[in-house]
């Protein structure tokens, strides 16, 4: 599940997100305790601790007191926000500088678009 790219904890942060989008975990859900993380993927304590921290501080996951760490209201379409905007940072705007340094017209991109998502229909 792991890999070398990035730190355990935001890897775990980010598995849970990914399960919150797809849908595997809903809102007001209780997710597994960091120790319950820990034994099931074989890791710290501490290192799940500061993935689920991570969640709370932006508000994805939060705690009720005595009960465990659940979904937040409303964190799905939050992340799904995240993620539109992430894409359009990473994606659509390093495309569009790239496309115009190399000449190629907003219109020829839009073409290709549509053509592209014509063949996936």
């Amino acid at each position: 599940m792991f890999h070398d790219q990035s730190p355990i904890y935001q890897q775990i942060a980010e598995g849970i997100k990914n399960d919150i989008i797809s849908g595997a975990l809903k809102e007001e859900e209780q997710v597994m305790s960091t120790n319950q993380y820990a034994a099931f993927y074989r890791i710290n304590p501490a290192t799940a601790a500061k993935g689920f921290q991570l969640l709370t501080d932006e508000g994805i996951l939060y705690k009720k007191r005595g009960i465990g760490m659940f979904v937040s209201p409303n964190a799905r379409e939050t992340l799904l926000e995240q993620r539109r905007e992430r894409f359009f940072e990473e994606v659509v705007d390093r495309m569009l500088t790239e496309a115009n340094q190399i000449g190629i017209p907003l219109e020829d991109i839009a073409s290709r678009i549509q053509s592209r998502r014509g063949d996936r229909s």
